[in-house]
């Protein structure tokens, strides 16, 4: 299906939902159940997943494709480690442009998206324009990065940054 459908009545009808729809889904106790179990554990076989929301197999599996092609479930990803990974140090960056124009702007997030080390950019209201979340491995790494591709981005005048200690609490589950 190209577009996001809804389940509707027993007889498992098909109708494409609008985006505003999307938006306005209407989970129940089941979905919740699916979504939150996916939220754990992404890689659980279908019978294994029908068997903790108890449903059958092909409910289950019905059900959790209609969820993907609502777009609630934007992917499926893989969580590093970033000790392992290489990277344990996280910084959070404020930036300030020069200008809000809709040009600097799609110019600066351009530029940001091209840079692995920024794994999260947010347009913000308020006193900066964009937090930025960048990892290094060390401080050398740090100053690589402050110096020679944050200070650099489109219309930047001003970049503040705040290094963590350590994570108390990261989670990609959000409250179903």
């Amino acid at each position: 299906f190209s577009r996001p459908l809804r389940l509707i009545g027993v007889k498992f009808e098909y109708e494409a939902l609008e985006p505003q729809e999307i938006r306005q889904m209407r989970l129940d106790v089941t979905d919740r159940a699916i979504l939150t179990a996916l939220q754990d554990n992404a890689r659980p076989t279908n019978a294994e997943l029908a068997d903790r929301v108890h449903l059958s197999a092909s409910a289950c599996l019905r059900r959790t494709r209609l969820l993907e092609e609502s777009g609630l479930i934007a992917r499926f990803v893989a969580i590093l480690d970033p000790r392992i990974a290489g990277v344990p140090g996280t910084a959070y960056v404020s930036v300030t442009l020069d200008s809000q124009g809709r040009a600097s702007l799609d110019k600066f997030e351009a530029a940001v998206r091209a840079i692995p080390e920024i794994t999260e950019c947010y347009l913000l209201a308020g006193q900066h324009d964009y937090l930025l979340r960048v990892v290094y491995r060390d401080a050398a790494d740090l100053e690589r990065i402050h110096s020679e591709l944050l200070t650099p981005l489109p219309g930047v005048v001003r970049v503040q940054s705040q290094l963590t200690l350590r994570t108390v609490k990261r989670s990609t589950k959000l409250p179903i």
